[in-house]
């Protein structure tokens, strides 16, 4: 997994929450991986792909990947 791109480890993350949030833990961590090897500070997450696209569902989604060390921002 240490050799996926962002947009991979995006779309894996995107899989992940559809499958019950199914290895999440790992794809973040791939993710965050991904993110230090392309130099980029924030992951970006269209609200459309995610299960619960509601500001609410976004803030917890936002608070638990801060745990995790990744900062999640939305696109419009």
């Amino acid at each position: 997994m240490s050799d996926l791109t962002l947009n991979q480890a995006i779309d894996n993350i995107y899989e992940s929450i559809k499958n019950d949030n199914e290895e999440l833990d790992s794809h973040i961590a791939a993710l965050k991986a991904a993110m230090a090897r392309e130099g980029v500070m924030e992951a970006v997450f269209e609200p459309g792909k995610l299960a619960q696209s509601n500001r609410q569902g976004r803030k917890i989604m936002q608070s638990y990947f801060r745990k995790k060390g990744v900062t999640v921002s939305f696109s419009a």
